[in-house]
């Protein structure tokens, strides 16, 4: 019976185990901009990649503007909540998207990488509870804000820390789902891969 690698923990993990990193070796990061089967639709994802890492970097900038008082409660209110519901709500979405439809699809193109396919349907787990956390302490605190004092102090470094946690591990299984992804869309093209926009 073949054992399946020990799967890294998202909180811990610093990258993707060596066993998986056969292609981003073959196409590192430098090389994607310019090559031929980075299509429409690998891009597009890059976009949403990059979309998610702007928005939580600028929920988390602003909090630390709350933070330090450089926004009113209902100011920050007003530019917080949107934002928070439209960046949970994407990224629900989003993972919906790649454990339904990307990753069974590429995980039968190369086999040797399902166990990656696993780790990163295993993170959206993880994401997944952690959003609600986020979802959860951006509630309470966002009630918080109509009192004063300590109420308000102890939801906002609540929500803080459950923001920086989910975007450490957002940050993480991004970089690591395009080193495992786009240099296999390199490798075979997305019309080989059937998932051409």
């Amino acid at each position: 019976m073949t054992m399946l690698p020990e799967m890294p923990n998202l909180e811990t993990r610093n990258g993707l185990p060596a066993d998986l990193r056969y292609l981003v070796e073959k196409y590192p990061r430098e090389v994607w901009p310019s090559h031929p089967n980075l299509g429409e639709m690998a891009r597009f994802w890059l976009q949403r990649h990059d979309m998610f890492r702007e928005l939580g970097g600028m929920l988390k900038a602003g909090m630390g503007d709350y933070r330090e008082q450089k926004l009113a409660p209902r100011d920050f209110a007003a530019w917080f909540a949107p934002r928070l519901r439209f960046f949970l709500q994407q990224l629900h979405g989003h993972h919906q998207i790649e454990d339904m439809h990307y990753f069974p699809v590429f995980a039968k193109a190369e086999p040797r990488m399902k166990h990656g396919f696993d780790l990163l349907d295993s993170d959206h787990h993880v994401i997944h509870d952690a959003l609600e956390r986020n979802a959860e302490s951006g509630t309470t605190f966002l009630q918080a804000l109509q009192a004063d004092g300590d109420q308000v102090r102890f939801a906002a470094d609540a929500y803080a820390r459950e923001n920086e946690a989910l975007l450490a591990m957002l940050l993480r299984h991004l970089d690591d789902e395009e080193d495992l992804i786009i240099p296999l869309i390199l490798d075979r093209s997305e019309e080989g891969l059937g998932v051409g926009l």
